[in-house]
C-alpha cells in the first residue's frame, strides 16, 4: 500500500482527523470512493480473523476482575495459565481506542506464555471500551493523565496483592499503550520489565527514575514517534539505565497489530514479540 496512505490513516487515528476530512484526503490519495473504501478495509482492524488464541484456550482461566483506582472501580481482563503455581505477572496497556479484542487476544497471549496478564480498560470510568473505535478514540482523549496513570499504578498493586503473583511484575504496551509503558517505568520504582512498543518517549529528565529494565521496539517508518528517540536514548545512557532498543527498518507503527494488514509486518512482530518475552522470562520468572 502506498505509504501516505498509511501516513494519512495513523494521523487519523492519532491527531486525529474528523472522520469526514480522512475520508476526503483518502479519497483524493486514491482517485476515488470506491478504491478509497478498498483500502479502509485494509487499514481497519478485523479482530475476528486474527485472533491467534481462542477465548475459551484449554490452558488458560480468564475472567473479569476490578480493583479500586483513583476515585473510581478499575476493571480488567484477566487470563492466567490454569493451576496454582506462583507467576510472575503483566500488565497489557491497550491503544489509543482502548480495551478491544485484539488486546484481550494479546493478553491471553502473555498468558499462554507463563504469566498473569491483566488488560486494563482505561475506559472503566466511562462505561467502558465502546465497540465504535471512533468513539473510543475520543474517550481516550478526554482521559485525565493523572488519573490515568493512578489507575494504572492501582493494576499493578492489585496484581502484586494476588496469592498467584510471584511478586515480580512487568508491562507491555502498544501505541498510547507504549507511552504509558514508558511512564510506569519512571512512576513504579517495584517494576521489573517494561516493554514499550512505538510509544511516546518520557521527558528525559524523569529517565533517572526509571528502575526496570527496559525494552523499547520502534517500526522504522514511524517518524512520528521516532522523532523522540535520539533525546531517550541519550538519557538512558547518561542516567546508566539497563534498555534494548530496537528499530525495525521497512515496519510502520503498530507493526505488531495483526489485525490491521496494512501495517502488520508478521516477520518483525514475531521478532519483537520473541525478544519480549525473552526479557519477561529474564526478569519475572
Amino acid at each position: 500500500m502506498d505509504q501516505r496512505i498509511i501516513n494519512l490513516f495513523d494521523e487519523y487515528t492519532h491527531r486525529p482527523l474528523s472522520r469526514k476530512e480522512f475520508m476526503e484526503r483518502l479519497v483524493k490519495l486514491t482517485g476515488g470512493l470506491a478504491l478509497a473504501t478498498t483500502a479502509l478495509a485494509v487499514l481497519e482492524p478485523g479482530y475476528a480473523q486474527a485472533a491467534t488464541v481462542a477465548e475459551h484456550d484449554e490452558k488458560l482461566v480468564t475472567e473479569e476482575v476490578t480493583w479500586p483506582g483513583d476515585g473510581l472501580t478499575m476493571k480488567g481482563y484477566l487470563a492466567r495459565p490454569k493451576g496454582k503455581k506462583k507467576r510472575g505477572a503483566v500488565v497489557v496497556i491497550h491503544e489509543n481506542r482502548g480495551l478491544t479484542p485484539h488486546i484481550k487476544d494479546v493478553t491471553r497471549r502473555v498468558a499462554r506464555a507463563g504469566y498473569l496478564a491483566l488488560g486494563v480498560d482505561a475506559l472503566s470510568g466511562a462505561g467502558g471500551t465502546p465497540a465504535n473505535e471512533d468513539a473510543g478514540r475520543e474517550l481516550i482523549g478526554k482521559l485525565d493523565p493523572q488519573q490515568n496513570l493512578h489507575n494504572y499504578l492501582a493494576a499493578l498493586t492489585y496484581l502484586r496483592q494476588r496469592p498467584d503473583c510471584n511478586g515480580r511484575t512487568g508491562c507491555v504496551g502498544f501505541c498510547w499503550g507504549g507511552a504509558l509503558a514508558n511512564q510506569l517505568a519512571v512512576h513504579d520504582p517495584l517494576l521489573n520489565a517494561a516493554v514499550a512498543y512505538y510509544g511516546m518517549q518520557p521527558k528525559a529528565e524523569d529517565v533517572p527514575s526509571i528502575k526496570a529494565a527496559l525494552m523499547l521496539h520502534y517500526g522504522g517508518l514511524d517518524e512520528r514517534v521516532n522523532a523522540g528517540i535520539p533525546a531517550y536514548e541519550a538519557a538512558l545512557k547518561a542516567a546508566g539505565k539497563p534498555y534494548e532498543l530496537f528499530v525495525y527498518e521497512g515496519a510502520n507503527h503498530a507493526f505488531n497489530n495483526d489485525t490491521s494488514p496494512a501495517r502488520y509486518n508478521p516477520e518483525v512482530a514475531k521478532l519483537a514479540w520473541d525478544r519480549t518475552l525473552r526479557l519477561f522470562k529474564e526478569k519475572l520468572g
